[in-house]
């Protein structure tokens, strides 16, 4: 088998298993989701049809109700992205920089620790966090910072917290991987050439730490974009997200045609705002190295009339 992929692949046969893992666990299922789209219901027994093609499902599932599901869905992945990127670098930071290197193992581990347990059972711990007779709320009433119970849960605000809480680690571990990567001999250089703490952050550190903070909003920002376990358990109805729409298209109203639109829509709306991203990091960076590079330009030598004589 080895010998057969070998001579069919060549040079590319060591990552056979990687393109078939790719191709049969996402190409595939992204491609029938596709496929099914363009489907419909015939009846109350039957999933999706495909005997006549059409785009009617995507109107379908842009009605203004459903629209304005993907729009708060698109904000609390956005804003839950951005939250957990300004919790991170300052953590990440002091964990990459400060900490000693033999207790780095024990904080990075302190931060997988909510990896140990399962995803639901986390979300339902905060459920019971943020109920009126939670902890949350107990805490602000003997501190003297609420009167009444916290009535939060059930609403976005608890499916923003939620979210936070569950995507945070995504964000750190790679902005640890790439501040630690950076170096401490490049900082001990921008101190020694008379640079600040703060000045050696934004100039030294952080744009050496990039990759990471890319990395870090990718994995974040994708599968919070889809997430329905952390709206349903805190959100119910109030706090809905798109992901549960499509769940419920799939699994209770039992139309794979809208689902797949759904799901299509989604996709799309996320590599759209990756793709916006990805233009304003680049319009950043550009305007960075411009303004950089009008900083270090010496001026030119003033030249007498004698010399040019």
């Amino acid at each position: 088998m080895k010998r057969f992929a070998a001579r069919i692949l060549g040079p590319g046969a060591l990552a056979f298993p990687t393109w078939a893992y790719v191709v049969f666990f996402f190409v595939i299922p992204v491609a029938l989701v596709l496929w099914y789209s363009f489907g419909y219901k015939p009846d109350e027994f039957t999933t999706v049809s495909m005997e006549q093609l059409s785009f009617d499902r995507y109107s379908e599932a842009l009605t203004s109700s459903s629209l304005a599901t993907f729009l708060a869905t698109l904000r609390i992945s956005i804003l839950g992205t951005i939250i957990c990127l300004l919790i991170s670098i300052p953590f990440a930071y002091w964990l990459a920089v400060k900490v000693r290197p033999e207790r780095r193992g024990l904080l990075l581990a302190l931060v997988m620790v909510p990896f140990w347990t399962n995803f639901l059972v986390r979300t339902l711990g905060w459920q019971i966090m943020l109920s009126n007779e939670g902890f949350v709320s107990k805490t602000l009433q003997a501190i003297g910072l609420s009167d009444g119970g916290l009535d939060i849960l059930y609403t976005r605000t608890a499916v923003q917290i939620g979210v936070v809480y569950n995507y945070l680690p995504l964000m750190i571990l790679p902005l640890f991987v790439a501040m630690d990567a950076a170096g401490r001999h490049l900082r001990e250089a921008s101190y020694d050439l008379g640079a600040g703490p703060w000045k050696t952050f934004f100039t030294v550190t952080l744009p050496l730490a990039m990759p990471g903070v890319v990395s870090g909003c990718l994995l974040v920002f994708i599968p919070l974009n889809g997430d329905y376990v952390t709206a349903t358990v805190l959100g119910g109805a109030s706090g809905s997200m798109a992901g549960q729409l499509i769940a419920n298209q799939f699994n209770t109203a039992q139309n794979w045609a809208l689902g797949a639109a759904m799901a299509v829509i989604l996709m799309l709306a996320t590599l759209i705002v990756v793709a916006l991203g990805g233009l304003l990091l680049w319009a950043l960076r550009s305007l960075m190295e411009r303004l950089n590079s009008v900083r270090i330009t010496p001026p030119e030598p003033a030249v007498s009339e004698g010399s040019r004589a």
